[in-house]
C-alpha cells in the first residue's frame, strides 16, 4: 500500500480538498484528500487517498484519468471486506467512479504509481492491470522452459494464462501440461480438485 508520503509526493504536494471520511468501515478517524487540477476532460485528473489521522495509515488511494475516462485505485486488503460490506448496506456500486466509468481494482503498488505518475505529467501509459503472482521457482522454470518452446516471452505466456484463466471465472486453477494438450499453443487449465 502506498504511504501518506509517497501519494503527497505523486501530486507534488498539491491539496484542493479535504474532509473527514463520510463512511464508517475506515473507523472514526478517516480522512480524505484529494488533489484536482480542475480540468474534467483532456489533461484532466483528479487523485484521492483516505487514511487515519491518528495513525496515518492509508485506507484508499485512487487516481481519475479524465482524458482516457479510466480510474485506478487500491483498496488496502485489510480493509477491503469492510468497504464491501458498508457499501452493499448503502446500495452503492463500489465499482462505479463516474457515470459510465468503472474503477479499476489495482493490486500492486508500482502499477498504482506508474499509472498515476503518467496522467499526472498527463502522458501515455501501460492500461494493462499488474498482478503479482507467487510461484515456487521450479514453477518459474517450467513456465520458462514452455515460454522457450513455444518462442514467446514469460510474459506473453503469463498473459495468455491469466487471460485463459479469466474466462474459467474461477479462482481455483492450476497450469498442467497434459498429454491429449501436448500440441497446443498453450498449456491446458486445469481446475483443481477439491
Amino acid at each position: 500500500m502506498l504511504t501518506m508520503k509517497e501519494w503527497m509526493e505523486l501530486v507534488d504536494y498539491k491539496i484542493t480538498e479535504g474532509s473527514a471520511y463520510g463512511w464508517r468501515c475506515y473507523g472514526p478517524n478517516a480522512y480524505s484528500l484529494d488533489s484536482w487540477n480542475g480540468i474534467h476532460g483532456k489533461g484532466g485528473y483528479s487523485f484521492g487517498i483516505v487514511f487515519s489521522t491518528k495513525t496515518q495509515k492509508v485506507y484508499e488511494v485512487s487516481v481519475c484519468d479524465y482524458t482516457n475516462d479510466r480510474a485506478y485505485r487500491i483498496i488496502n486488503p485489510k480493509n477491503q471486506e469492510k468497504h464491501l460490506k458498508e457499501a452493499e448496506q448503502r446500495g452503492v456500486d463500489i465499482k462505479e467512479a463516474w457515470d459510465d466509468v468503472k474503477y479499476i481494482d489495482l493490486e500492486v503498488k508500482e502499477d498504482f504509481m506508474e499509472k498515476a505518475r503518467a496522467i499526472f505529467l498527463d502522458e501515455a501509459y501501460d492500461s494493462r492491470v499488474q498482478i503479482p503472482v507467487d510461484l515456487k521457482d521450479n514453477e518459474w522454470y517450467d513456465l520458462m522452459k514452455m515460454a522457450h518452446s513455444l518462442d514467446i516471452t514469460l510474459n506473453q505466456l503469463m498473459e495468455e494464462l491469466i487471460t485463459k484463466a479469466s474466462k474459467l471465472k474461477t479462482e481455483d486453477f492450476s497450469v498442467k501440461k497434459t498429454a491429449d494438450n501436448e500440441d497446443d499453443e498453450l498449456p491446458t487449465l486445469i481446475m483443481d480438485e477439491e
